[in-house]
C-alpha cells in the first residue's frame, strides 16, 4: 500500500496505517514523509513500512513485531520502549535512540545523538540491540541494565563517542570500534579483551550490518574492538542504605 503523506497531519497518517493493518494490509511505502511522529507506535503485527523521507520523534515507540526501513535519516526516541521488531534506519539518527528498549533491533548506517540506549533493559529472552555506523553524542548507554550496543565510528571522525559512556551502567554490554580514552567513561564501566564469544556475538550482528548498508564485513571486523561492562549490578546503591 501506497500512501502519500506530504502535507498530511500525523494523526491522519498513523489512522491510515492503523485501519489498513487492521483490514489485513501487510506492507507499507510512505512517500514524502516530512516529519510525521508516531509512525509504526505499538503495532503488533509482522507488517513492513518502508519511509521515503524523514519521519518524527519516537518512530516506532511500543512496536512489537515490525519492520521499518528509513530510506533517509532519523529523528529523536526511535525505539522508545520497542519490545521487538526492526528498524533500519539508511542515514543518521537523533537522540535518546533505544529509550528504555526491551527487545529487537536498531541499525543506524551513519551517526547517533546524545543518550543512546538510556535505561535500555532486556526482558525475559528478548536482547535489545542497537548497531550505529558512525559516532554518538555524550552519556552513551547510559543507565544502561540490559542489551547490546555497538558503536563503529566509520565517518572518520576522530572521537568516536562523547564523554560520560556508561555513566550509571548496570547491565548489558557495549562493543566500541577502537579504542577509547578513560576519560571519556564513567566510573561505572570497565573496559575488557574481547574474546571468541565476543566476536562471533558482534559478527552475527555486523553481518546484517553489512547486508543492510553495503559495507564489507571484513573491513569492518579488521580493527579490535573495545568491550564495556558494568562494574556492578547495583553501582548506587550505598546511596539508599540507611
Amino acid at each position: 500500500m501506497k500512501i502519500d503523506a506530504k502535507d498530511m497531519h500525523y494523526r491522519q497518517l498513523n489512522r491510515i496505517i492503523r485501519d489498513a493493518v487492521a483490514s489485513g494490509e501487510k506492507e507499507f511505502e510512505l512517500d514524502n514523509v516530512q516529519g510525521q511522529r508516531y509512525i509504526g507506535d505499538g503495532l503488533n503485527e509482522s507488517i513492513k513500512i518502508t519511509i521515503n523521507g524523514t519521519p518524527g520523534n519516537d518512530l516506532g515507540a511500543f512496536m512489537n513485531g515490525p519492520r521499518i526501513i528509513v530510506n533517509a535519516n532519523g529523528q529523536d526516541g526511535i525505539a522508545n520502549t520497542m519490545n521487538a521488531g526492526e528498524i533500519i534506519i539508511h542515514g543518521s539518527a537523533g537522540d535518546i535512540i533505544g529509550y528504555g528498549m526491551r527487545g529487537g533491533r536498531v541499525y543506524i548506517k551513519g551517526d547517533a545523538g546524545y543518550r543512546v540506549g538510556i535505561h535500555m533493559k532486556e526482558y525475559k529472552k528478548q536482547v535489545p540491540v542497537i548497531v550505529a555506523g558512525g559516532t554518538a553524542g555524550d552519556f552513551f548507554g547510559e543507565y544502561m541494565a540490559g542489551g547490546i550496543m555497538i558503536l563503529l565510528g566509520m565517518n572518520g571522525k576522530d572521537q568516536i563517542v562523547g564523554d560520560y559512556v556508561g555513566t550509571g551502567m548496570h547491565g548489558g554490554v557495549i562493543y566500541i570500534r577502537g579504542k577509547i580514552d578513560p576519560y571519556h567513561l564513567g566510573k561505572e564501566v570497565n573496559c575488557l579483551e574481547l574474546n571468541e564469544e565476543d566476536m562471533k556475538l558482534i559478527g552475527s550482528y555486523l553481518k546484517e550490518f553489512c547486508e543492510y548498508f553495503g559495507f564489507d564485513l571484513n573491513e569492518v571486523m579488521s580493527r579490535s574492538f573495545t568491550k564495556l561492562v558494568p562494574l556492578s549490578h547495583r553501582p548506587y546503591g550505598n546511596m539508599y542504605v540507611y
